[in-house]
């Protein structure tokens, strides 16, 4: 359900953030598509941020925003720090380019921009403030990083394209699916929580980026008026009071689940949150999610559901901590897998939809494992630890 650590996109972090255990590789574009092809090595050259023909502008369209899997505006704080990043390119008389491990800022403009993005961010009292700042910029920087060189539907570099090989399926439409994620896990070309809005759309699989205002008041906005017994989180913590599939769903049928009265002429929705984060950044995100429930029910206790899985077929490309751990993709084949087995859920079909995100997850890894051949790379997953660890 969690994803590996990335380095941040623009090589700044908050005092608090925990350490990063791995690191993984958003690869520069090259001039051309020949260029990139013939390179073997594991880095590429800087990559010049994209102008605009409107006179070389670095603004973020509505229309460019969405293309990369929302139907939410433009965050403001995004738009903001996206504009003062064009400011400090006139200032410093230096253009932004992107490259190397991460997809990093890159040369004399980011030193400068580091130091006056840091000055702001001490600045900024306010907790809160903070983690609106930061979760912004790293998604700034990823936005303009990414133009011309990732594609806006599967976030794969240009020359990697699988769009073609995803086959869409409808969702039924008693469920929707929230991926929680974390900004640094924002654009990564091995994030499998796009899978779902890729196969599902974007209204059966919504984005929800962890710490940007607009995003969360969406998300939980539909939560107050789908009612809390209509929310659960996959999230399987020892810390956390979980329940399965079973426990929840078994003993009630569809009819007998509760629902606001805000939503009583309303068809009920099943919404499921699936943080896509690393297993570091889960815990505050899941802290953060909590905190939210008590504002919005009263109380911190979100209902948690824990999946009876083995590993995923990420595993074979992707560290993780343990060989019980899985990512976003593979938890939601499961808890499809798992309602499928209710008999109240067993005629929507739900077996031939966690077909579909297993079969694009195939695809997924295949795209990958091509690439890191390509480029010389190893595809074998590195060993992290020979006990599981919750």
């Amino acid at each position: 359900m969690l994803s590996t650590a990335r380095v941040f996109a623009c090589n700044f972090k908050p005092s608090q953030s925990p350490p990063l255990r791995s690191k993984t590789q958003m690869e520069a574009r090259t001039r051309s598509p020949q260029s990139t092809f013939s390179r073997s090595g594991s880095l590429s050259p800087p990559r010049e941020r994209l102008r605009e023909d409107n006179g070389g502008g670095t603004a973020i369209a509505l229309q460019e925003w969405q293309g990369w899997g929302t139907e939410s505006p433009l965050p403001e704080r995004v738009a903001e720090i996206v504009h003062e990043l064009k400011y400090l390119e006139k200032d410093f008389n230096a253009q932004m380019s992107f490259g190397g491990v991460g997809g990093k800022l890159q040369g004399d403009f980011k030193i400068q921009e580091d130091k006056k993005h840091r000055a702001t961010y001490q600045a900024l009292g306010d907790s809160e403030k903070k983690l609106q700042f930061f979760s912004a910029r790293q998604i700034a920087c990823r936005l303009l990083g990414s133009r011309g060189y990732l594609c806006q539907k599967c976030w794969l570099a240009l020359e990697d394209c699988m769009c073609s090989k995803v086959i869409p399926c409808v969702l039924w439409h008693g469920i929707r699916f929230w991926l929680y994620m974390h900004p640094k896990d924002f654009l990564r070309q091995n994030n499998t929580g796009k899978l779902l809005w890729q196969v599902f759309g974007v209204k059966a699989a919504t984005l929800c980026l962890f710490g940007i205002a607009e995003h969360e008041e969406i998300m939980w906005n539909t939560f107050a008026l789908a009612g809390k017994s209509n929310v659960w989180c996959l999230y399987p913590n020892k810390n956390a009071p979980t329940k399965s599939v079973q426990d929840i769903f078994a003993q009630e049928s569809l009819g007998g689940l509760e629902c606001s009265s805000t939503t009583t002429n309303r068809e009920k929705i099943l919404n499921f949150i699936l943080i896509d984060g690393t297993w570091n950044n889960s815990a505050a995100m899941f802290r953060r999610l909590k905190e939210q429930a008590k504002l919005a029910w009263g109380e911190e206790d979100l209902p948690c559901i824990s999946l009876a899985m083995g590993a995923s077929a990420m595993h074979k490309l992707r560290p993780q901590p343990s060989w019980d751990r899985t990512c976003t993709a593979a938890a939601a084949i499961g808890l499809l897998s798992e309602l499928q087995l209710i008999p109240e859920f067993g005629s929507y079909g739900l077996d031939k939809q966690a077909e579909a995100v297993e079969d694009a997850l195939a695809v997924l890894l295949e795209a990958l494992t091509a690439r890191r051949l390509r480029m010389g790379r190893s595809i074998s997953r590195k060993q992290r630890h020979n006990t599981d660890i919750c």
